[in-house]
């Protein structure tokens, strides 16, 4: 499809995880063995910038772990990847909230791009759409649903089941990790409002800026008092640019009524609604997303980096 749609031609030359090192096969390695898990027939290098100048990238696929304190060691890879002239593309929410600024401006010196679609919605078109289609628009705020884990948890308390049983039947789905601190207290969702404020809206939060307050104190009455009045509560991500200028931003449970597009807002499903001068509020959702939809944000981002330059 690369090929035949879009003219790509395609290698694969470095390979990097924790437990195989930097691997290089600077002809290629053959897919088919990799997908089989065969990493044979390859050298291997010592340390980052030995990696890159032997696979000599064109493009970085970059999807280590978030550190939300620094951002690290994603933003190094980045950065070494744009600096050697490669295209970079991450699914790290941690660069976009710590170097958005620097890896933009350091991609646009070496005529290259910095894209990370994968980084909020799993791979749902969020920073390309006011990238490339909706050229000369304000975004004044937004607000939305951004961290499955809490809907999932709470879903599963309006169900009757205790916190502690709701994070487990979270944990065992899937959705929720080992030690789900970062989802509960609301960290993973305030990295995700400065990632959108600082892009989008041109700010410069920092995650002490993000007033939060997560879901451990939220108890089953609260949930069915909800549901009496025909609402339901949900972890909120929320930012507004105030008549100053200022952008306040914060994530804590509020109550949606019925109506609203944010009460339908179900299990692993994440929907954001964006204010501009133009749009009252313009929504994208996604329904119950996988794997496959953060690997296609990747995909998407690689093919946009190649097709412009």
């Amino acid at each position: 499809m690369l090929r035949e749609h879009y003219g790509i031609n395609y290698r694969v030359t470095g390979l990097s995880t924790r437990r195989l090192g930097w691997l290089v096969v600077s002809k290629g390695f053959l897919l088919e063995r990799l997908l089989n898990g065969d990493f044979s027939g390859r050298e291997r290098a010592h340390g980052l910038h030995e990696w890159i100048q032997e696979a000599k990238p064109d493009a970085l696929f970059e999807a280590s772990s978030l550190n939300v304190e620094t951002g690290e060691p994603a933003i190094t890879y980045i950065r070494a990847a744009l600096e050697a002239g490669a295209h970079a593309i991450s699914a790290n929410k941690g660069p976009v909230v710590h170097a958005h600024k620097e890896l933009t401006k350091l991609a646009a010196s070496k005529g290259v791009s910095f894209y990370h679609e994968s980084a909020m919605m799993d791979g749902a078109p969020v920073f390309s759409l006011f990238r490339e289609t909706l050229p000369a628009i304000e975004v004044r705020g937004f607000r939305g649903v951004l961290n499955s884990t809490t809907n999932v948890i709470l879903e599963c308390m309006e169900q009757g089941m205790s916190f502690d049983g709701a994070v487990r039947e979270a944990q065992r789905l899937g959705v929720a990790e080992t030690d789900p601190g970062n989802d509960i207290d609301g960290t993973d969702a305030a990295v995700k409002v400065i990632g959108l404020v600082n892009v989008i809206m041109g700010g410069n939060l920092k995650l002490a800026d993000v007033a939060r307050t997560g879901i451990r104190d939220i108890k089953a009455a609260e949930l069915q008092q909800a549901r009496e009045n025909d609402e339901v509560i949900k972890l909120l991500c929320q930012a507004k640019r105030q008549d100053d200028g200022n952008i306040v931003a914060s994530v804590a449970p509020e109550r949606v009524k019925r109506g609203d597009p944010l009460y339908s807002v179900r299990g692993t499903s994440l929907a954001i609604g964006f204010e501009t001068d133009v749009f009252r509020e313009l929504f994208i959702s996604e329904r119950d997303p996988g794997p496959e939809a953060t690997a296609y944000g990747m995909l998407s981002d690689f093919i946009n980096a190649v097709r412009s330059c």
